[in-house]
């Protein structure tokens, strides 16, 4: 126990024994510069500088632009753009999908070689044309009493119990006799109407022009897209007088009647069709061309 004390005592007096710095000159031994200090002294000081150089550093790289210096730090800017970049290129290719999609719909409604969708008139909506099971959708004896009661209401009722869902009306591209009709089962997904020379086709309602150009198998080709994605076709005009773009309103006049079809010599017809979400739709359903 002795010798621990005697130690403790030789170190505190090491740690605070005093002593001096001093800077001669080499040339004349002339002091300089003298400081009095002990062991203690000095390390409180370097341990006060080390603590001040780690709470600077640590403020600088945390809130000041000179960590931008530091190699492995980004700069607070970099990161936003980069951040909105990713952003810009999600959302880029998203559009591109949706832009993709589009205009292979628009391919389909040119061929016209894909299948066709049974249609609900009254909105217009594709709906499922898979198979169902029709002896599960079977009424029952409650259900069918409750039908008839129905139908007893409505032979008596003045007022018109439904109405068409329908948000536009669709008005016959031109007038002239019809020569065949919309036939999904043979491929023929337009109907087709004869006309004289430079008749004039217009837009069955009001949209904006996607397609209007020549084409080698149906001559002048008109594609007008209106709302709820609704888009009437316009083949083997002779002339257009719209271009890709434009935007028309409901009857104006978008192509001229002729043959501009090198492939089929025929009379001058107009090959109507009428598509929407991809799929064919009758269009005697919507438009009475009569």
């Amino acid at each position: 126990m002795a010798n621990k004390r005697l130690k403790r005592q030789l170190l505190l007096r090491k740690l605070f024994n005093k002593r001096r710095l001093v800077i001669l000159n080499e040339d004349t031994f002339e002091e300089t510069f003298s400081l009095k200090l002990n062991l203690m002294n000095v390390f409180v000081v370097a341990s006060v500088g080390a603590i001040l150089i780690i709470f600077v550093t640590t403020y600088i790289i945390a809130f000041t632009p000179l960590r931008e210096y530091i190699p492995g730090y980004a700069s607070s800017k970099l990161k936003q753009e980069a951040l909105e970049m990713a952003i810009k290129s999600d959302s880029l290719e998203k559009s591109v999908k949706i832009n993709n999609a589009y205009i292979a719909s628009i391919k389909k409604v040119l061929t016209g070689d894909l299948e066709y969708a049974k249609l609900n008139k009254d909105s217009i909506k594709a709906l499922d044309a898979a198979e169902l099971d029709l002896s599960e959708l079977a009424p029952t004896e409650k259900e069918k009493e409750l039908r008839d009661q129905v139908i007893k209401e409505d032979k008596y009722n003045v007022f018109e119990s439904s109405k068409p869902k329908v948000s536009f009306v669709l008005f016959p591209p031109a007038q002239g006799s019809m020569l065949q009709k919309y036939n999904a089962g043979n491929k023929h997904l337009a109907v087709t109407i004869a006309l004289t020379n430079n008749t004039p086709i217009k837009a069955v309602a009001a949209g904006t022009i996607i397609f209007s150009d020549w084409t080698p198998s149906s001559g002048y080709v008109v594609i007008v897209r209106h709302k709820d994605d609704i888009l009437s076709v316009y083949k083997n005009a002779a002339s257009v007088t719209k271009r890709q773009g434009n935007t028309v309103k409901s009857g104006e006049v978008i192509a001229l009647a002729g043959n501009a079809n090198t492939i089929q010599n025929s009379g001058a017809t107009l090959h109507f069709e009428l598509w929407k979400d991809g799929f064919p739709i009758d269009p005697t359903q919507f438009i009475n061309f009569n």
